[in-house]
């Protein structure tokens, strides 16, 4: 092979590439993602010394950034990345110039996985090392979709008028995942529109049922500030836990009994 193939190689021109393919268009907590990894000899042979592959998600975190004229501590909101699941190839390999290889790698969705709504994502990214040489990477984002007892929740709160106008995955501590995902919901018919101006809603699904925390907005001026701050300090009051053996049919009569009874 001539150097200046070799060369090229080196800089990413004409080297290895990297495909993932997920077998499901469609991922759920607490299942399992079938991958398919395919690495494309380039133009010369290259060795590859791993694959890493790792399924990702975002979420919003608060940092210090000094303090105002008042000597009050500041603070800024910033994404963070949190991987899920990863796999490593546990050997090298070296791959020949128009030669394919694939590998079958299966991921464990965690119970706790983002549902990808509005601004949550939730991403494969797959990456080849090879020595001497630029790495190729793949980038490909995947959809989540409620697990039963989640989904149920969310057609509680569309049968009776409502609609998720934001979700957002924000900091906390105590919980399997550095973070929670939170549902806002706002009425737009049905008993609930000119009554409650909002409810947020934070979700977390453990082996033994879906618990929910609920903050109930009946003015204009907004619930005031991010709700897992609220988890944090103990000052969400409303709790409901749904066991796992709960029909999902029963779900949106435990969720509206418990919140006429708590209001």
């Amino acid at each position: 092979m001539s150097f200046l193939k070799k060369t090229l190689a080196s800089f990413g021109i004409g080297s290895a590439k990297v495909d993932s393919i997920l077998q499901q268009e469609v991922l759920q907590p607490g299942q399992q993602a079938n991958v398919t990894i395919y690495v494309y000899g380039g133009a010369t042979a290259q060795d590859i010394d791993n694959i890493e592959a790792r399924l990702c998600c975002r979420y919003i975190d608060e940092e210090p950034v000094g303090d105002d004229r008042q000597g009050s501590p500041r603070t800024q909101r910033v994404h963070r990345h949190c991987v899920l699941d990863q796999w490593r190839l546990p050997y090298a390999f070296t791959i020949h110039p128009g030669e394919t290889r694939d590998f079958l790698v299966t991921f464990n969705i965690p119970w706790n996985t983002p549902i990808t709504i509005g601004d949550a994502k939730v991403w494969l990214e797959t990456g080849l090392d090879i020595a001497l040489a630029a790495d190729p990477t793949d980038k490909d984002e995947v959809t989540v979709r409620p697990e039963p007892l989640l989904d149920a929740v969310f057609s509680a709160f569309e049968s009776q008028g409502f609609r998720i106008r934001q979700v957002e995955c924000e900091a906390v501590s105590g919980f399997e995942l550095p973070f929670v995902q939170e549902f806002e919901f706002v009425p737009t018919t049905g008993p609930y529109h000119g009554r409650w101006r909002e409810i947020e809603v934070i979700a977390y699904r453990s082996e033994s049922g879906l618990e929910l925390w609920f903050e109930i907005d009946r003015q204009q001026s907004g619930v005031g500030g991010m709700l897992s701050h609220l988890l944090r300090s103990g000052a969400l009051k409303r709790h409901l836990m749904i066991p796992i053996a709960t029909p999902v049919e029963q779900v949106a009569g435990c969720v509206f009994d418990f919140l006429e009874e708590s209001t």
